[in-house]
């Protein structure tokens, strides 16, 4: 620990108390290492804050001691994002104890929620007013507002609802300098000049501290029909979206995976079946909340079996065999993770250009990468593909992503651009993609990004080396 670090942990004691203050390296040791187990930090003490006010304080003193912090939630970023520097000279400032759900009002279709609160209780806690957070993902069990707010978090109802960004009315942060921004007003009409919430959804702690959001909250559906299909490939299956959107406002999620991907779960999952007996190389997650229901998705669905479109289909009859498919879908990150040495991307392309994308990105890697396989699953609705490149059967995972992976990303990410698309769909820039980021963006868009970091976190203090590196000048200053 550095003398710095020690005067502000000495400081900082009569304002946490010594619950708020943690330097057992054992109980620091699990939230030094990354979701996916690539980036591994160190850290001498995590500080945890129960309110806002402790939080700024915290800030505070490390605005005045020179001392990094690294924002934590759940700890479930795919990018590295809340994992602390490897040379300990960051602090870890966790907001797990911030659990607070500080009010639902279901008239207004509102919920105001700390940073620390996991998603899966606020999902709760809407639903006992008979309203929803629309918004749902793999990690729901651990991650927390404070994180999904700050990485702009997408999931599986984008295609209806929109990101994170589309469901935050308004924002608690705790500047860089400790002082306290109350935006959590859920004004419709503001023109008091930037969009300050907006500017702090998706920044990935690099600009300020969330510590509580207004969120939109909808009504609970009357209906859902929930379907499986077998698809012949994914243009067949972008041909089925479309008359979907046509026939009904409310589809809320339109699923694609690859028959592997299914394999992977069934092997990593015993206990699920395959939902329908097809053995077709694709398959579809089709819900919607239309209140024609299981008749709109019968007849759609009818449609495309006589047209040719899917091989197969079947509608989740209850409740438990809807939430079957989706832990289907859920897992394929963990079942995939247990393959083997991955290289792993979350990009997105226009959602006319994803099936093309998903069949001549897959080709061009494994023609580049001889022994390789590649494939990707993703949200057909709104363009996001999570696209993985698998190592060749026997490579050194050391060497894999040592020297492999990192000529492996360059060549995916070049075809996302080439497409048109983005490196970054919806698990953020972190550090896993930092230098990528500097590679392939705009001069104007690295300006832009550095001169917002360089004004509201001038130390340099906020979530070190993630999203954007300032420029040498300005670091120095």
């Amino acid at each position: 620990m550095t003398p710095a670090q020690t005067a502000m942990l000495d400081a900082l004691v009569p304002v946490l108390g010594r619950k708020g203050i943690v330097t057992d390296p054992a109980a620091i040791a699990p939230w030094l290492v990354d979701w996916r187990r690539r980036f591994h930090g160190a850290a001498p003490a995590i500080l945890a804050p129960a309110s806002t006010a402790e939080v700024a304080a915290v800030v505070a003193a490390a605005a005045r001691h020179r001392v990094p912090l690294v924002p934590q939630g759940g700890n479930s970023s795919m990018v590295g994002g809340a994992t602390p520097p490897a040379d300990g000279s960051a602090l870890i400032l966790s907001l797990r104890r911030m659990t607070a759900i500080r009010r639902v009002d279901a008239a207004a279709g509102l919920a105001v929620a700390e940073a620390g609160v996991i998603l899966s209780d606020l999902h709760d806690a809407a639903l006992a007013v008979d309203r929803r957070f629309p918004l749902t993902l793999g990690a729901k069990g651990n991650a927390t507002i404070g994180g999904l707010v700050s990485t702009n978090a997408g999931g599986t109802q984008v295609l209806r609802f929109g990101s994170m960004r589309g469901l935050v009315a308004g924002v608690e942060v705790v500047l860089a300098d400790g002082s306290v921004h109350d935006g959590l007003a859920p004004l419709k009409k503001d023109n008091r000049g930037y969009d300050l919430t907006q500017l702090l959804v998706g920044a990935e702690g690099t600009l300020g501290v969330v510590t509580a959001a207004t969120l939109r909250l909808v009504p609970v559906p009357a209906v859902r029909a929930t379907a499986w299909a077998a698809v012949r490939d994914p243009q067949a299956a972008l041909t089925l979206l479309r008359r979907f959107q046509a026939a009904t406002e409310a589809l809320e999620s339109f699923e694609i995976l690859p028959r592997e991907s299914l394999a992977a779960v069934l092997a990593y999952v015993p206990s699920l079946r395959a939902p329908v007996a097809a053995a077709a190389a694709w398959h579809l997650l089709i819900e919607h909340t239309d209140p024609a229901g299981d008749a709109l998705m019968e007849r759609l669905l009818g449609e495309a079996l006589a047209d040719g479109l899917i091989a197969d289909a079947t509608l989740a009859a209850t409740a438990t065999q809807a939430a079957d498919f989706w832990r289907i879908r859920e897992s394929i990150s963990d079942s995939e993770r247990a393959l083997g040495p991955a290289s792993q991307h979350d990009l997105s392309v226009p959602v006319d250009a994803m099936p093309r994308f998903m069949i001549e990105a897959a080709a061009a890697c494994e023609a580049r990468f001889p022994g390789t396989h590649a494939s990707g699953f993703g949200h057909l609705g709104d363009g996001n593909v999570h696209f993985h490149v698998r190592a060749a059967s026997g490579t050194d995972p050391a060497l894999w992503y040592g020297e492999q992976v990192p000529v492996v990303t360059r060549f995916v990410d070049d075809l996302v651009i080439a497409a048109g698309g983005s490196i970054a769909a919806e698990h953020g820039i972190g550090q896993m993609k930092l230098a990528e980021l500097e590679r392939l963006s705009s001069p104007a868009r690295l300006t832009a990004l550095r001169a917002v970091k360089a004004a509201m976190d001038p130390l340099g203090i906020l979530n070190p080396g993630k999203l954007v590196a300032l420029a040498p000048s300005a670091a120095a200053q």
